[in-house]
């Protein structure tokens, strides 16, 4: 694994820092002051996210099933087309300077929705310009964003930092519907995009005052990549003429998929987006309906999912690596947790009764969230310094496009043989790959 990135702080540290010399002092020690104070930030500004991302979704369903439906696409695709070009311009001119750039865009996006939606309503057409921006913007914004824990804190302290945004990023979605709901029944579209504008300049200023500069490697990077040399992702030109965009892309697949260990955790990324993440967001609902059980059932297992989730991310904060895995790697431990959420999900295909479902909704919740605990900082932290937001990228195409291609496919097959068949088989394949990643020695290494 490569060292934390030159914004890290102490990361000029002497060595006789003994947290420097000890990674488990590092590991225990406070989380630095500047990642704290972006991490508040960043969960306020998603929780204004998921607030709009609710108001958008009840103002398309006005419009019909389709029209929802097709708003959320347009998110989806406009991210997922883009969403390396971003990690690329992430990796070139900065992390920070780009989160900068879409939190502004963000800001005057919202305002003018709002603007918009007071004068016009909610016409189709600006719903879509609206899932549009904000697709296009995660697409550079996601991988910055991803970045920012390497460039803030050590390396020892990682698993705690990530487990910690994971674990405000949960509540964010936890809290998000029901304060999307509040704000749409008292002022509407115009006023959920308004409360989310203020997170963007919250946001925006909390970036301005962070005590550093943009870690820039970026001419250096892009002289190795122009000449062949360093990371040995460019092809030699001969010039020091930076490549395009398109070709710092590529380097970044082909430096993932070339590296034994990035491959195999992009891999066990995909296999978990594609088995774990529809089986409460699509089927949990599907099998409440077929078995009579109503929507409140469906609510409760997808709230104890989110529950697992939280608590686990919270175990590995406090700890670092997390109740009961204090002796295992990041590949150990990241299984360890697919297996466990294989066994919630099979007990949610077998629930006799919402009781039983919503235990399997907690297990899977605390399983998966162990396993993104764990598999983020071994991504994270294996990627090198001028690549980091391109790693980023990667997986987060990795796992969106797992999800699309399974969701489908899940969908379909639970119109045919029911619920309970696609949900066993989400079972099967997850802790398939949980024991494939035990059985793999480079990710029993990590």
């Amino acid at each position: 694994m490569t060292t934390t990135g030159s914004l890290a702080p102490g990361a000029d540290a002497d060595a006789a820092d003994p947290a420097a010399a000890d990674p488990a002092a590092a590991a225990r020690s406070a989380l630095p002051a500047p990642y704290l104070r972006w991490l508040v930030g960043a969960q306020l500004g998603a929780l204004g996210d998921a607030a709009l991302a609710f108001a958008l979704g009840w103002a398309a369903a006005a419009h019909g099933g389709a029209a929802a439906g097709l708003v959320l696409t347009v998110i989806t695709v406009a991210r997922t087309v883009l969403v390396l070009v971003g990690g690329a311009v992430a990796d070139r001119l900065g992390a920070r300077r780009v989160m900068l750039a879409g939190d502004a865009v963000m800001l005057a996006a919202t305002l003018a929705l709002a603007a918009a939606a007071g004068v016009l309503g909610t016409p189709l057409r600006l719903l879509l310009l609206a899932a549009l921006v904000i697709g296009v913007v995660d697409a550079f914004y996601l991988p910055a964003s991803g970045s920012m824990p390497r460039l803030l804190v050590d390396a020892g302290q990682l698993p705690r930092a990530l487990a910690l945004r994971q674990a405000g990023g949960q509540l964010a979605a936890l809290l998000g519907a029901p304060l999307g709901g509040a704000l749409v029944a008292a002022g509407g579209l115009p006023a959920t995009a308004l409360v989310d504008a203020a997170s963007f300049a919250v946001l925006l200023l909390v970036l301005l005052l962070l005590p550093v500069s943009d870690p820039r490697r970026a001419p250096a990077a892009r002289a190795r990549a122009g000449t062949g040399t360093g990371t040995g992702t460019g092809r030699g030109t001969g010039t020091d003429r930076p490549p395009g965009l398109l070709r710092e892309a590529a380097a970044g697949v082909r430096l993932a998929t070339g590296d034994r260990l990035l491959r195999a955790a992009l891999l066990l990324a995909g296999s978990a987006a594609g088995a774990v993440l529809p089986v409460v967001a699509l089927l949990g609902p599907l099998l409440a309906r077929s078995a009579g059980w109503g929507a409140g059932a469906a609510g409760l297992v997808a709230g104890a999912q989110g529950a697992g989730v939280l608590v686990a991310a919270v175990l590995l904060a406090r700890r670092g690596t997390g109740a009961g895995t204090g002796r295992l790697g990041a590949g150990t431990g990241a299984a360890a947790g697919l297996c466990a959420a294989a066994v919630g999900i099979a007990l949610l295909a077998a629930a006799p009764v919402p009781a039983a479902a919503v235990l399997g909704g907690l297990l899977t919740g605390a399983g998966s969230g162990l396993f993104a605990g764990r598999l983020g900082p071994l991504v994270l932290g294996a990627a090198p310094d001028t690549h980091l937001s391109r790693v980023q990228a990667l997986l987060t195409l990795v796992q969106s496009a797992a999800l699309v291609l399974s969701t489908g496919a899940l969908g379909l097959l639970a119109d045919t043989a029911g619920p309970r068949v696609p949900i066993a088989l989400c079972a099967l394949a997850t802790g398939a790959a949980g024991v494939l990643a035990l059985a793999s020695p480079v990710l029993r290494r990590a």
